[in-house]
């Protein structure tokens, strides 16, 4: 078998906080534990929500905490160039390969009527009911088109490795889901399979979040004629009052901890003991934390961050 081949995939749309550093501590971890090849993506393929400086800025963060990556947009490597800014031509390829199988459809439905026609779900989760697919829109839209997938009726099947089996009927769940926005920005669900397959990742873990949206991607996957990655999903770090830890929300960034004299070994063990790789705190460099990783002992369910963090962590807010 090759060599395993994991990477940290983070978008610069805020602060690298202790949930983010969570999930690239244990990326990081089950990559060196197997001696592979740790690579670091930057997904700022949205720019209207991405900044250069948060890009920096995480950058700095990763090497402050230890977390180092062997191929990257600083250093390069032979799968480069590692921002997604500059892959679209790969996302648009694989577009019209789907394109021209006849997978994909125009859609020309509002954010209001998208709304009302499936009103049950998140912002940007309702799954789609079809309206837009056969053609069935007036000729003469003005308004530019998203492009959406046509999605089988078929159940998804996959074991994950911390959540287990794992099954979504992919047509109720997700119905027929963008690929291409309609001011031209490709979906995430399309990029990250296209630059995991290009990029030969050959296991994921990442944050729980993303955990339903792993169907879409296998079905992409196969549509695509690419072989998905090993997944496992590791559980998301919520504050006492039960809210995900976020960027938005400005919850315990590294920034805020490193300049109020946060330590990283203290926030590598804080980590680490929450996930349960650890059995008591302890402060302890990433390196230490190697022979620890198995993903058998990650805990199943969200794991609560109290005030005690700061506290752990070194800094005096």
């Amino acid at each position: 078998m090759d060599s395993m081949r994991g990477r940290f995939a983070p978008s610069p749309t805020g602060e690298l906080h202790l949930g983010s550093a969570f999930a690239a501590l244990l990326a990081w971890l089950q990559v060196r534990a197997a001696g592979g090849t740790m690579v670091l993506r930057i997904e700022d393929i949205d720019p209207e929500r991405s900044r250069s400086l948060y890009t920096e800025a995480l950058i700095a963060d990763m090497k402050w905490l230890g977390l180092n990556w062997d191929e990257g947009p600083d250093i390069g490597g032979p799968f480069a160039p590692y921002c997604q800014s500059q892959r679209r031509h790969l996302f648009e390829e694989a577009l019209q390969y789907l394109a021209e199988a006849g997978l994909v459809y125009p859609c020309y439905c509002t954010r209001g009527e998208l709304a009302s026609l499936a009103p049950h779900g998140s912002e940007g989760e309702r799954p789609y009911p079809g309206k837009c697919r056969g053609g069935n829109v007036l000729a003469a839209q003005k308004r530019k088109p998203s492009l959406r997938l046509i999605v089988p009726q078929e159940t998804i099947v996959f074991k994950d490795g911390i959540k287990g089996v794992f099954v979504q009927d992919i047509a109720t769940a997700a119905g027929d889901f963008i690929v291409r926005r309609s001011d031209g920005v490709h979906a995430y669900q399309l990029a990250v399979v296209v630059d995991d397959a290009a990029m030969q990742i050959t296991h994921v873990l990442r944050g729980e979040d993303l955990l339903d949206s792993t169907p879409r991607q296998i079905l992409l996957y196969r549509l695509l004629g690419l072989t998905p990655p090993v997944f496992a999903h590791v559980p998301l770090l919520v504050a006492a009052d039960g809210h995900r830890l976020s960027k938005r929300q400005g919850d315990l960034s590294l920034a805020s901890l490193r300049a109020h004299g946060a330590r990283p070994e203290n926030i590598l063990g804080y980590l680490a003991w929450k996930a349960g790789l650890l059995d008591v705190f302890s402060p302890v460099p990433a390196a230490d934390l190697v022979p620890e990783f198995d993903l058998a002992r990650i805990a199943k369910g969200p794991v609560i961050i109290g005030d005690d963090a700061v506290a752990y962590s070194g800094a005096s807010l």
